[in-house]
């Protein structure tokens, strides 16, 4: 029904929002175990999940670079541009994510 990098490009923009706003939540509900102020654990969990969201997002690994690099040397352009836009995906579910964390916490820290 979709176009297949349609589907995988959203697949991979929640994958990446879910680690950074999961991991964010989760860590806010551990800090009010632990007695320390959430929205300050909050915001630094989800700036230090943002790169690692990427990389879960588009693989997990270093294959990404390997299918832009052995494309590029092939002189194909067409799977470099997915492999990108997969990356840029990723990336603003990241970035999403982290923007929610922001303004669930602002005011509070």
């Amino acid at each position: 029904m979709f176009n297949p990098f349609l589907t995988w490009a959203i697949i991979d923009f929640f994958i990446a929002f879910g680690v950074v706003f999961g991991g964010s939540m989760l860590a806010g509900i551990g800090s009010v175990f632990l007695l320390m102020p959430p929205a300050s654990i909050m915001l630094n969990t989800a700036s230090q999940l943002k790169i690692w969201a990427l990389v879960a997002a588009v693989g997990g690994s270093i294959d990404p670079m390997r299918v832009i690099e052995s494309n590029i040397i092939e002189g194909h352009l067409s799977p470099v541009a997915m492999q990108i836009g997969y990356m840029l995906c990723a990336f603003l579910g990241a970035h999403l994510g982290t923007e929610l964390i922001r303004w669930l916490c602002r005011g509070a820290v």
